[in-house]
């Protein structure tokens, strides 16, 4: 591509039914504790995570399962992060991925700060490179998130294709994060761009640190809305290949792949 390098992806070439590479990702696990309240636990799980025919699978299911706490949840999915194994600051961040379908279902492609650990969110910031909810079939939305202008007050664009929906086949889901400036893409055509004059009066930019991927697919929550008699399960995300690029004439490094443990 032109004007950039590879610099990291995973292309998802493992062996069928096996474990995303844990060199590059880790799990969130559990329930109830994502601010959104969603209805899903996550797994670990080859029922709700696993390698296809050159694919990740990240599967939504309608199932009975008590977690180590003793609650009782009737939906599982799964939700996969690079945090501790690679991290970018800038570049070209992109997915081929086609959705999953159905009210109250939500597949998101997104990243947080590195930092979170120690200044927590949305202080850490957070750039949802790709978000689509059931009720929305064609919709794509991209948004950010930071100190002042979170939760509903994050700042985001859509894109809506016309005659389909996305989960009728894969997209490519893409940024280009830069100083100052994060542009959208859907299928390589732009749709949406924010600078620090697109924050609310006083607000700090944070998006000038290393980020993380996270991946999954939530079931309800405050945004999506429950499932009901016609969402079907289960629900699958299913992704091509997840790259970042940065610029071949970048003065400041792309963030970093970390070793491995």
């Amino acid at each position: 591509m032109a004007g950039w390098r590879l610099v990291w992806a995973d292309e998802f070439q493992q062996a069928d039914g096996s474990a995303p590479d844990p060199a590059k990702w880790v799990y969130d696990l559990g329930g109830g504790r994502w601010g959104n309240n969603e209805s899903q636990t996550y797994t670990d799980r080859r029922a709700n995570s696993r390698i296809e025919s050159g694919n990740l699978i990240i599967e939504a299911r309608k199932e009975s399962l008590t977690d180590t706490k003793g609650v009782k949840w009737n939906y599982t999915s799964a939700r996969l992060k690079t945090l501790g194994k690679a991290s970018w600051t800038f570049g070209r961040m992109e997915a081929r991925i086609k959705v999953p379908k159905g009210q109250g279902i939500w597949p998101a492609f997104w990243m947080l700060g590195t930092n979170i650990v120690t200044v927590d969110w949305p202080t850490c910031g957070e750039i949802d490179i790709m978000e689509n909810i059931g009720r929305e079939p064609s919709t794509v939305h991209g948004t950010i998130h930071g100190p002042g202008y979170s939760g509903g007050g994050g700042i985001g664009g859509g894109s809506t294709i016309t005659n389909r929906v996305l989960a009728d086949d894969f997209h490519l889901f893409a940024i280009e994060w830069e100083p100052k400036r994060i542009q959208w893409f859907l299928d390589n055509r732009p749709y949406f761009t924010v600078t620090p004059a697109s924050l609310p009066a006083g607000k700090k930019w944070v998006f000038d640190q290393d980020q993380f991927f996270l991946i999954n697919v939530a079931v309800g929550g405050d945004w999506p809305g429950k499932p009901d008699a016609t969402t079907s399960f289960p629900q699958r995300m299913e992704v091509d290949y997840v790259r970042v690029y940065a610029r071949t004439n970048a003065s400041s490094p792309p963030g970093r792949q970390l070793p491995k443990s």
